[in-house]
């Protein structure tokens, strides 16, 4: 295991470093794929396919599931697999130049082995699992202490808070502050880190693979908003918090008039 960890931290640290090179140099090519909010860039398929041929060469028994290049679906979990988001908050990448992640989850037969989230420009490196524990870089990350869900920040998608739902006003004013940064590792590292008591979000498993492994091996919790497993299939309405702050959630999310 801790040579799969140096290594998918190389490689990722790696293609962060290209991804800073080509910024600076402006050598973006930018598509849309189901709108025009929807972007994708010559730079995502190439930081995929890089991860995805190392990963290859290290394990060639892996399996890929990941956001571009036709990768996107499995017929199932069995096994070995990597879940890769090349880059996470494309829009931040292309608007901002800044607020993205590369990540990378692994997973045996369903299950949460490794999770990655790299945040190129800060330099932030998020990683770990529920048999390692969690570290930013170096550093071991302890569980954060969070009483409620009214003592502290959530992070929300902003079409569900816009548009209310599963009553996502309300759980936002019951808290210190709802927060929109377009990118759910961003979300997902703030939450590992104690920054935020919940992130809400529609996801798709490139998303929240990575997070999930990470917030796993810090007894936090993620599903759907009915509080079903998550398919690592489709795009899904997601909660994750720490489980007393999960159930305070979904308790208004379910039955607001109580």
């Amino acid at each position: 295991m801790q040579i799969l960890i140096n290594e998918m931290k190389h490689w990722m640290i790696e293609a962060g470093e290209r991804l800073k090179t080509a910024l600076a140099q402006e050598v973006l090519e930018i598509d849309t794929k189901s709108s025009r909010t929807d972007l994708v860039t010559n730079l995502d398929k190439q930081t995929q396919e890089f991860l995805v041929e190392r990963i290859l060469a290290f394990d060639e028994t892996a399996n890929i599931l990941a956001e571009e290049n036709g990768k996107h679906a499995l017929e199932s979990l069995d096994g070995r697999v990597y879940v890769i988001d090349p880059i996470d908050g494309t829009m931040n990448f292309v608007l901002e130049g800044e607020n993205f992640c590369i990540m990378v989850g692994i997973y045996d037969d369903g299950q949460p082995v490794l999770g990655f989230i790299y945040n190129v420009m800060k330099e932030e490196f998020l990683w770990g699992g529920p048999s390692i524990g969690v570290y930013l870089n170096q550093d071991r990350v302890k569980i954060p202490t969070i009483p409620s869900l009214s003592a502290g920040l959530i992070g929300m998608n902003c079409v569900m808070y816009a548009k209310n739902v599963y009553h996502m006003q309300e759980i936002g004013h019951r808290s210190m502050g709802v927060r929109m940064s377009g990118c759910a590792g961003v979300e997902l590292a703030h939450m590992a880190l104690g920054r935020r008591v919940a992130y809400i979000s529609n996801l798709s498993p490139w998303d929240y693979a990575a997070g999930g492994a990470i917030l796993a091996a810090l007894g936090m919790k993620m599903s759907n908003l009915n509080g079903e497993s998550l398919n690592f299939k489709d795009r899904e309405y997601f909660l994750a918090a720490p489980a007393a702050i999960y159930d305070e959630i979904l308790e208004i999310a379910l039955n607001p008039e109580k």
